[in-house]
């Protein structure tokens, strides 16, 4: 075995990668731009919620997981103004503050018709990036300061994108993609 042998060099060299290292990461550490799901130009159109009037979520709508109590009800959404040639909606849920380097996608909701204006409480809901086909509602780890949530509704060209039930939220989200029209977005935030 090679034996080292550590000189004030060394030890220059490796402060000065310590610093630099440091005066990249900032304090930013962590985070990182994800592209957007959809162009720039698209249409947008109006999403509101009385759960969400203050830009919080209630306790209801809470996980009831990952240490949380909440009960998982989902908020209650109602949007209008979309294109007149949508052919269905999709409604996701999406926090990009998660620990996990790629967010956190809460909520899928797909193959909603051109006629809905709400998510009727029998959608049919994708699979959330816990794995379960259902709302999970938001729960920050504790110390983790509050997370933002963006609840997007999308206006499909397509009465079915095509997206199978067990697709993740990702993958769904990309089949979508090349089909949405117009948009609508509604932000909350949620605290541990």
């Amino acid at each position: 075995m090679r034996k080292r042998t550590v000189t004030a060099l060394t030890i220059a060299v490796t402060t000065a990668s310590v610093a630099a290292a440091s005066a990249q990461t900032g304090p930013d550490f962590g985070y990182h731009k994800v592209r957007a799901g959809v162009p720039k130009h698209t249409a947008h159109f109006s999403v509101t919620s009385p759960d969400l009037a203050h830009g919080r979520f209630p306790a209801a709508s809470y996980s009831d997981s990952f240490g949380c109590t909440g009960g998982n009800v989902p908020p209650r959404l109602h949007w209008s103004g979309a294109p007149a040639a949508t052919k269905s909606f999709a409604v996701t849920m999406f926090d990009r503050d998660a620990p996990t380097g790629s967010g956190f996608w809460h909520w899928s909701v797909r193959n909603l018709p051109a006629t809905a204006a709400a998510v009727p409480s029998d959608a049919a809901t994708g699979v959330n990036d816990a794995g379960t086909a259902s709302y999970l509602g938001p729960c920050p780890p504790a110390g983790d300061g509050p997370h933002q949530y963006t609840i997007t509704v999308l206006a499909l060209d397509v009465p079915d994108a095509g997206v199978p039930a067990t697709a993740s939220p990702a993958m769904a989200s990309f089949a979508m993609g090349s089909h949405v029209i117009a948009t609508a977005r509604i932000t909350a935030t949620a605290a541990s």
